[in-house]
């Protein structure tokens, strides 16, 4: 027990949380000393290695003198703020990381605020220290700062401040003083971090944390031994601290625990450790392991409502189930309440109709990679626009909003203001960090869908955006995000570099030449906000005259492929993004013209 710490490395994105456990895994000996060590290993998901982002927690562990530290790596991404608040329960501590030159930022505190309100102890991480914009001696008092205004207690107060550079894989106490290696770590964390408070000669009791799945051994539950002993091959109870009802035996089949990256299979593991255990097939996050039917299950923490909601639907348009391996309303449903048991943030319920479902998460990234999962699973369905989540309060009508810091130059401040007083934002805060200005909003979380690529132009792509969900208020009325309207295409057959050439004077471009397109699907944007139908299949007609004119080559502006973020910002109240493995198309919800025109036009009263 004495030689166990549990802690989890918790900050904003892109502050250095995976490339710290990198370096802290190669001084614990993980590794040879000349073996090639990926940059990011514990980002081993396909999507984490293409974006640079944490999207899941993982479990890993290095040895130091004679301590196991057990290391809980998590996302940054404010929409997978899920994922750490379910792992804070498995460590008894934290490393928060701080960017030397942004300082806390919002999902800094979010993530804060969880671990405090555990009585967590911390240690804050200042990374980054080698760039050349570091502010070494404003970033602490932030952080001090940001302790103070979360109510830390006078030890949470006190919590050492660490100055690291993880891509260098060293730290130091003292940031005028040479870092050498990562050992002022290690020892802070032996120091500070308490060990596991449980006792072996008590009775068998874990939390699950996490869920894992193993194509031969199923699920694996993962979590911390609260108390006792547990053994391959014994009988054990289950516990749902939220569901009473839920209760049945299981057997444990298999332990293991971690060694660095890998599993290794033990015959029992103690109180204070980190363990994963097979063989109950129905085990769930936040069900509580025991040896004896009597024993009470744990308190799980409550895991933050969804804010934002899409609609998934069987594909029904003219190339429907011509790419996708899983087509069926029953594919897509098994898919979707799957991945709402191993992610407790995300909601799934039945739709209006027997084809579609919602689907609630923490925002649009969340969902995002939810589908991009699915697509490349081999999955073809189809999705609404995002829309938020109201609540009635009291009788009056409110909305989710969200706080958002924007860093950007200073002469791109009176763009950023505009777009934002144009979406219901209110600033909150001004001030220049180095040569640039920090912008604080509280604004709606519907008046950001769209905004990123926005952001993008009118920064000329050197802003930064951050947002986390803050609280509900009162409906701020009407926000028109779209200011474009659509190119829709007139029908069914391949795209003609005659009928493009026509179109893209109406507007931008979404396809090329021999892409194959279907009535009623969205070709293009028109910038003067109308929709208006292009046929991009026309061909030129043949005469038996020529002219100079004729034969010149007709050019066409080159086009952005559309990834599935950009489509989804893209569409409007009454269109879907049609996702299947190879393509991404975005389609009306009512193809056939004249229906979809008779349901635009006002009704007149009698």
């Amino acid at each position: 027990m004495k030689n166990i710490r549990n802690i989890a490395i918790i900050a904003h994105v892109d502050h250095g949380k995976t490339s710290l456990v990198n370096a802290m895994l190669i001084q614990g000996g993980v590794f040879r000393e000349n073996q090639e060590v990926q940059d990011r290993v514990m980002d081993s998901n396909a999507l984490e290695r293409e974006r640079g982002i944490t999207i899941l927690s993982k479990n890993c562990s290095a040895m130091y003198k004679d301590t196991k530290i057990n290391i809980v790596d998590t996302p940054g991404h404010a929409d997978f703020g899920g994922e750490v608040e379910r792992v804070l329960k498995m460590v008894d501590g934290v490393l928060l990381v701080v960017d030397a030159y942004e300082g806390p930022m919002p999902q800094t505190r979010f993530v804060l605020e969880k671990a405090l309100e555990l009585n967590l102890k911390v240690i804050v991480v200042i990374n980054k220290i080698d760039r050349p914009d570091a502010r070494l001696k404003e970033v602490p008092d932030e952080v001090l700062e940001l302790l103070f205004d979360l109510n830390a207690n006078d030890e949470q107060l006190d919590s050492p401040v660490l100055y690291c550079s993880a891509r260098n894989g060293v730290c130091t106490k003292d940031p005028n003083v040479p870092a050498e290696n990562m050992n002022p770590l290690f020892d802070a964390i032996i120091e500070h971090i308490d060990p596991p408070k449980g006792e072996d000669d008590k009775p068998f009791q874990m939390l699950v944390s996490s869920v894992e799945h193993s194509d031969y051994l199923g699920k694996l539950a993962v979590g911390k031994i609260e108390n006792g002993i547990v053994k391959a091959n014994q009988t054990v109870y289950v516990k749902n601290y939220f569901d009473e009802s839920k209760s049945y035996i299981g057997k444990v089949v298999n332990i293991f625990n971690f060694e660095g990256l890998k599993r290794n299979t033990i015959t029992e593991g103690g109180a204070g450790d980190v363990v994963l255990i097979a063989g109950i097939p129905d085990i769930t996050i936040g069900d509580t392991i025991s040896q004896t039917a009597d024993m009470e299950a744990i308190p799980f923490v409550k895991i933050s409502e969804p804010s934002v909601e899409m609609t998934f639907m069987v594909n029904d348009s003219p190339f429907a189930g011509k790419e996708g391996k899983f087509v069926t309303s029953r594919h897509i449903r098994d898919r979707l309440y799957k991945e709402a048991m191993k992610d407790l943030s995300l909601k799934v319920r039945d739709g209006d109709t027997a084809e579609s479902f919602k689907v609630s998460g923490r925002g649009e990234m969340h969902l995002s990679i939810l589908i991009e999962n699915m697509r490349r699973d081999g999955y073809e369905f189809q999705v609404s626009r995002p829309r938020v989540l109201y609540r009635t309060i009291d009788g009056v009508k409110c909305e989710p909003i969200d706080k958002v810091i924007l860093d950007v130059p200073e002469d791109a401040v009176g763009n950023i203001m505009t777009a934002m007083g144009n979406r219901k934002g209110e600033l909150v805060s001004m001030h220049p960090i180095g040569s640039r200005m920090r912008l604080e909003f509280l604004i709606p979380s519907r008046g950001l869908f769209g905004y990123k690529s926005q952001m993008l132009t009118d920064t000329r792509g050197e802003g930064i955006m951050s947002s986390v969900f803050f609280e509900y208020q009162p409906y701020k009325g009407d926000i028109s995000s779209r200011t474009f309207g659509s190119l829709i295409a007139y029908e069914t057959g391949d795209a003609i570099t005659y009928g493009l050439y026509n179109a893209q004077g109406r507007g931008r471009l979404l396809v090329r030449a021999g892409d194959p397109v279907y009535m009623g699907m969205v070709v293009g944007a028109n910038p003067k906000g109308d929709d208006i139908v292009v046929n991009v299949c026309k061909k030129k007609q043949l005469t038996n005259m020529r002219t100079s004119a004729s034969d010149e080559a007709l050019r066409l502006t080159p086009i952005q492929d559309m990834s599935l973020e950009m489509a989804i910002e893209f569409i409007a109240d009454d269109e879907y993004v049609e996702v299947t493995p190879k393509s991404i198309r975005i389609r009306k919800a009512i193809l056939d013209h004249q229906l979809r025109a008779k349901s635009h036009k006002p009704v007149v009263a009698d």
